[in-house]
């Protein structure tokens, strides 16, 4: 008997994450003895913040780590909850936070929360493949939106309502976007929150990436979608902007009447979040952690400043600039018509990793990839001399 038929259906429906395959492909060359520059991953190179860390290890001197509260640790909500107000100007009760094992899990629980068998949830495409994941292993159907530079490869409000069905349960904006990096303007966010509330429904917003956020004008804060309504969801991540990625820990702003249901959600799908990482995060929010954060968020956007125009330059099609996170969706249609088989040329001609867009959805895909400002200016610069040298030996212009 084939072992495949014993398998939940929904397995054949999710595709792998070219990304991690990528990456496992970059390091068997690196074992090999060859020169990589990683520009695949989405994780910053900067190490944790030595405050984290300190307080980490002041948590297993104290020995104090065992299951939590499904919601998280109440100061560390308070914490959270402190920094929406202090940072984003906007007031969120701490009773509304819930700290979750990664943003993935987050994700998750709302999605678990929401979706029934065949309900929809509209998202863009291009988008963060996992959401995709999420929304089918509930048994739900993602809904993939085409968009492109024309609104900054984000949903409008209009874009919304012309995929809105009887099945449309919710819908999920990413604001940055990965893999685009792009900003959704306020107001078209705005009009995207009243048209689902109109409808009875609900609007996740993903800000994994919000505290890395550039080109504000002198004094503005960055727009969190909690300034909108109390009556959405938000997704949030110590991963990026606090650079603690291997820690798994992130949190998710909910409408107070939906806490209850999403903490039974969590007790049962993984517990607690995990106690260390989260003593630990409280250190995240100290003047000093942040003060160090605020010059490495600086560090990204003068790679994004490098990066960019050195695409351009080289032929890439970036029309959009990346205006948060730290990516650029590239097109590569002036050199391929195949970005996976681009992808792995460029990794085994001259070692330089980065995404197919594949990875990302279906539209225009193949004619994309995403380049990771996540490492040092030096190696940048090496790529982008590695990336020159190839296109130069394809008799690109």
């Amino acid at each position: 008997m084939n072992l495949r038929t014993r398998l939940a259906a929904r397995v054949a429906d999710i595709a792998p994450f070219h990304v991690m395959e990528v990456q496992t492909a970059a390091r068997a060359l690196e074992a090999a003895g060859r020169s990589v520059v990683h520009m695949e991953i989405g994780e910053p190179d900067f190490p944790t913040p030595q405050p984290v860390l300190d307080a980490a290890r002041a948590a297993l001197s104290d020995g104090g780590i065992y299951y939590t509260s499904a919601l998280g640790l109440p100061e560390l909500r308070a914490a959270i909850a402190r920094h929406y107000g202090e940072r984003y100007g906007v007031d969120v009760s701490p009773e509304r936070v819930v700290v979750t094992a990664g943003s993935s899990a987050a994700l998750l629980l709302v999605m678990a929360l929401l979706v029934n068998r065949d309900e929809q949830v509209l998202m863009a495409d291009p988008g963060y493949p996992c959401n995709r994941t999420f929304v089918r292993t509930l048994e739900g159907e993602p809904v993939g939106i085409p968009v492109d530079a024309d609104s900054r490869y984000q949903l409008t409000a209009g874009l919304v309502e012309s995929r809105w069905t009887p099945r449309t349960r919710a819908v999920l904006v990413a604001s940055p976007s990965n893999p685009t990096g792009t900003t959704m303007p306020r107001d078209e966010l705005a009009r995207i929150a009243a048209f689902v509330a109109d409808r009875g429904r609900q609007l996740v917003v993903d800000e994994i990436y919000l505290g890395l956020s550039y080109d504000l004008a002198p004094g503005a804060r960055p727009a969190s979608a909690l300034a909108l309504s109390d009556d959405l969801f938000v997704v949030s991540s110590f991963s990026k902007y606090f650079n603690m990625t291997g820690w798994r820990l992130g949190w998710l702003v909910a409408p107070e009447r939906h806490v209850r249901d999403l903490e039974k959600l969590a007790q049962n799908l993984y517990i607690s979040p995990p106690a260390l990482s989260q003593r630990a995060a409280l250190a995240c929010f100290e003047p000093a952690t942040i003060a160090l954060l605020e010059t490495r968020r600086e560090a990204f956007r003068e790679r994004r400043d490098l990066l960019v125009p050195a695409l351009r330059e080289l032929g890439f099609g970036v029309p959009v600039m990346p205006t948060g996170g730290f990516f650029v969706y590239a097109d590569v249609s002036r050199f391929a018509t195949d970005g996976v088989a681009f992808c792995r040329d460029v990794l085994e001609r001259v070692g330089v990793a980065i995404t197919p867009g594949v990875d990302f959805g279906t539209h225009r895909a193949d004619r994309h990839v995403r380049f990771a400002y996540t490492i040092a200016r030096g190696k940048i610069e090496d790529g982008i001399s590695r990336l020159s040298s190839y296109l130069r030996g394809r008799g690109a212009p």
